[in-house]
């Protein structure tokens, strides 16, 4: 499967589970607002999605997807045996940390909130929601293995489409269990956990259509499990650098006024679109790719494959980033600006959308960085540059945060992230892990022009374009998507052809 086609294919799925999710907050927001239960819940639910886009999602993939893919080159039975002796220890490592964290939630939630402790009744919301969500961890670092395996099959399509599930199980949680519950936040935290379950059973399934379902065992430490073992320590930092700055914004959001976080929240989940949609799926689609390529000595096909995946980020995100910032106030008025969500929750959500926005395709560019050191077992660069990022990005949180309160953190997040991303670039040219070619040096700059084409056309269009929010919007990024496209055919940003595979 080609590169292209397995971002689109990984892409396509994220879309629809973006989709979903949007449906999901929309609903959230109507129901829970901005609120202290919304404060809480949000808090709660970051808690294990934190735990798993660092340790899951960022360091185990990175440091199980290279050597699975490696175990194939030697034949299903190595790789089999391989993916077998990985889940007996994961399994038995994430039941003794949610146990423990369930002891220690009061603590742990003065860690991750500490400004709750100023308000007793949060505070009880939060650990009481967390202890519900946080078994969620577990049965999705479960599900993330498996899509691992999946992922280095080729067969992106179920891994993809299994987040789909988690917002469904909210959303039905949420509308069937909250009049039973003590506040529709705890109807939500339940929906978090089942949504785990499902996610798992799913892809098992999966597995076992694809002749791959890995077997319970008694964990053993081979040398192949030690070094993935070795490797995901660094690599937990390396791998969720941008994870850990979103949860020093909550840590210092916790102190700001009620709503902070939930402006954060509402605004994260935009700018997760194209984030997720892009960012997501070229990094998925590049690590087993870029580690075949090296297992067999082909370093050249692996520089071909990264510099296409720059090309594909940068050409969705740079316009992406440009749009979400010029359509911040009406898009977040569209999609929640309805019952416990009023005008002036709009108004701050969208000045943290806009900040959020300008890191965008930096956020894409970690991502797609990252594939190139973990494809050569090289965990260890990354955590020194996201180390240096983390630093940065509390730093500035903190002195953002008085002048321009929630604002000022995500500010400090976007900022963070370009300077993680530079330190990446600079560190692959220099150890010659990464050419630029050609054709990325020509199309660059003229993607660049397309988006500032598209930007002014959407600011003038702002003022004079009629009709109901939802319309006006949807006139809105239609005519932006046109005079972008025109404008990237026209100078040669993209070619036609690219843009036909894209909508295949």
């Amino acid at each position: 499967m080609s590169l292209v086609r397995s971002i689109t294919t990984i892409g396509s799925y994220t879309m629809v589970s973006r989709i979903t999710g949007f449906a999901r907050d929309m609903l959230v927001a109507a129901v829970i607002g901005a609120g202290p239960v919304a404060d809480a819940f949000f808090v709660a639910f970051k808690l294990p999605n934190f735990f798993r886009r660092l340790f899951a999602e960022g360091a185990f993939n990175s440091a199980f997807v290279p050597l699975f893919a490696g175990a194939l080159e030697e034949g299903r039975d190595v790789a089999r045996a391989f993916a077998e002796d990985t889940l007996a220890i994961l399994t038995l490592v994430l039941l003794a940390f949610t146990v423990a964290c369930q002891l220690a939630m009061p603590w742990v939630m003065h860690v991750l909130a500490p400004g709750f402790t100023n308000e007793p009744g949060k505070f009880g919301l939060a650990v009481e929601m967390a202890r519900i969500t946080f078994p969620y961890l577990l049965f999705v670092s479960l599900t993330s293995q498996l899509s691992g395996i999946l992922n280095s099959l080729g067969r992106f399509a179920s891994a993809a489409a299994a987040p789909i599930i988690l917002n469904l199980s909210m959303i039905a949680t949420l509308l069937v269990l909250a009049p039973y519950t003590s506040t529709p936040g705890h109807a939500l935290s339940w929906g978090v956990t089942l949504a785990g379950v499902l996610q798992f059973a799913m892809l098992m399934v999966t597995c076992d259509r694809a002749g791959f379902a890995p077997r319970l065992s008694w964990p053993r430490l081979t040398p192949r499990a030690k070094t993935m073992l070795k490797r995901m320590v660094p690599g937990a930092i390396g791998a969720g650098g941008v994870q850990v700055n979103l949860v020093v914004d909550i840590v210092i959001a916790s102190f700001l006024p009620t709503g902070a976080i939930s402006f954060l929240y509402y605004a994260d989940r935009l700018n997760q679109l194209p984030l997720g949609v892009v960012g997501v799926a070229v990094s998925t689609a590049l690590l087993p790719m870029l580690s075949r390529d090296l297992a067999r000595g082909d370093a050249a096909a692996a520089n071909e494959k990264l510099n296409r995946a720059i090309e594909v980020a940068l050409l969705l995100t740079i316009p992406a980033a440009c749009a979400l910032a010029a359509l911040a106030t009406p898009m977040v008025a569209v999609l929640f600006e309805r019952g416990a969500f009023d005008a002036a929750a709009t108004q701050k959500t969208a000045a943290a959308l806009a900040a959020y926005a300008a890191g965008l395709p930096a956020y894409v560019l970690v991502k797609v960085f990252g594939p190139p050191f973990f494809a050569r077992g090289d965990t260890v660069t990354p955590v020194k540059v996201a180390l240096i990022a983390i630093a940065a990005n509390t730093a500035l949180a903190i002195a953002l945060a008085f002048p321009l309160a929630h604002v000022g953190v995500a500010l400090a997040t976007a900022i963070a992230a370009w300077g993680n991303a530079g330190m990446m670039l600079r560190l692959l040219l220099r150890r010659g892990y990464y050419a630029p070619d050609a054709r990325l040096k020509r199309r660059l700059p003229r993607i660049i022009v397309a988006s500032a084409v598209m930007t002014a056309v959407l600011y003038g269009l702002a003022f004079v374009v009629p009709g109901g929010r939802i319309v006006a919007l949807a006139i809105l990024i239609a005519a932006g998507g046109a005079a972008f496209a025109v404008t990237a055919l026209a100078c040669g940003a993209a070619e036609l052809k690219d843009m036909r595979r894209f909508v295949r």
